[in-house]
């Protein structure tokens, strides 16, 4: 999906017992390729985060961070 893999990174906050914030960050060149065209690619992935934190009892935001 991204041109630099190696310039990927993923950082976890935790705000409170049911909430955790995960910060994407990728390389300038590549953040319009994760966020895709009128953001679908972006709504698309944080809906498979959301999914995944129903079935953990958490509530997961993703971050496309500069």
């Amino acid at each position: 999906m991204v041109d630099s893999p190696d310039q990927v990174e993923v950082s976890e906050l935790i705000e409170d017992d049911d909430t955790v914030v995960l910060e994407l960050r990728v390389a300038e060149e590549d953040r319009g390729k994760v966020i895709g065209r009128q953001g679908r690619t972006a709504k698309a992935l944080r809906g498979i985060m959301k999914a995944g934190g129903i079935k953990e009892g958490k509530r997961i935001l993703v971050e496309i961070v500069d």
